[in-house]
């Protein structure tokens, strides 16, 4: 089922996106060579107890998962594309870091996630996260009444193909609102002018997932969460939490001093 939400209750979903905006902001500013992941986690727990709000991740136990997710963020370094479990890891010079964060407020969920290098950076890593980043506009810029889901889907798939990177196969962006995954699916390739029709009030998470190897393919680690490259080339992840509005899309994951309409 596919619920649309008011203008009341996607401005509550707003109060969601800031707290997961400001965690993910005290995390980056504190990212650096010699913390911990587990301290990464830390920071951003304080941010969203000390909002009143509840983690979107600790705890949650999705249909693959073994056993339910340990932290308050995701932490996928260099070969880890998306779901890392934070750990005593400490971050080391040239790390590709991916972290991902979920917020609740009153029952409403917001979620994001930010790529960055901690220390001296590979050129070639910057291009892999600008071209995520640019994908996630680009699948923003799309999320408009009358469009489909396929012209989301294929604005972030294109711009992949042309960069000739890769995206792991079944995983992708969500619906999103009262529970942190909600319909429709929100892939990151398809065909536009396909798919479901976009109407205001639909509330998404779209997140582009880029391999620099090129391979679609991927691996799950032992710990039945961490997806890996299968060739060990570095991955990125970018996300928002947006609404569709008949002004525009919204970006509810925007940070404070941002503007909230792409």
């Amino acid at each position: 089922m596919i619920e649309l939400k008011s203008p009341d209750e996607l401005a509550a979903m707003r109060v969601a996106g800031l707290v997961v905006a400001d965690a993910l902001a005290a995390v980056r500013s504190r990212a650096r060579i010699g913390v911990s992941l587990l301290e990464l986690d830390e920071i951003a727990a304080d941010v969203i107890r000390g909002a009143g709000a509840g983690s979107s991740f600790l705890g949650y136990r999705p249909s693959f998962a073994p056993t339910p997710f340990p932290g308050y963020i995701c932490a996928s370094v260099n070969d880890a594309i998306v779901h890392g479990i934070p750990t005593d890891y400490r971050l080391r010079d040239g790390d590709l870091v991916s972290i991902d964060c979920g917020a609740h407020v009153d029952g409403w969920h917001g979620d994001s996630a930010v790529s960055f290098v901690v220390g001296r950076a590979d050129p070639a890593d910057l291009t892999l996260i600008e071209a995520t980043e640019r994908a996630l506009a680009a699948g923003i810029a799309a999320a408009v009444p009358g469009n489909r889901l396929g012209d989301i889907s294929s604005a972030i798939g294109r711009v992949a193909r042309a960069a000739g990177y890769g995206m792991p196969a079944d995983f992708g962006g969500h619906g999103i609102g009262r529970a942190m995954h909600e319909s429709p699916g929100v892939p990151n390739r398809g065909t536009p002018g396909r798919g479901l029709v976009l109407r205001p009030g639909l509330a998404l998470a779209i997140e582009p997932m880029f391999h620099a190897g090129g391979r679609d393919a991927y691996r799950e680690a032992a710990d039945g969460w961490t997806l890996h490259t299968v060739d060990g080339s570095r991955a990125a992840h970018a996300e928002h939490t947006i609404a569709i509005t008949d002004d525009g899309p919204r970006v509810l994951t925007a940070p404070r001093l941002a503007a909230a309409v792409s």
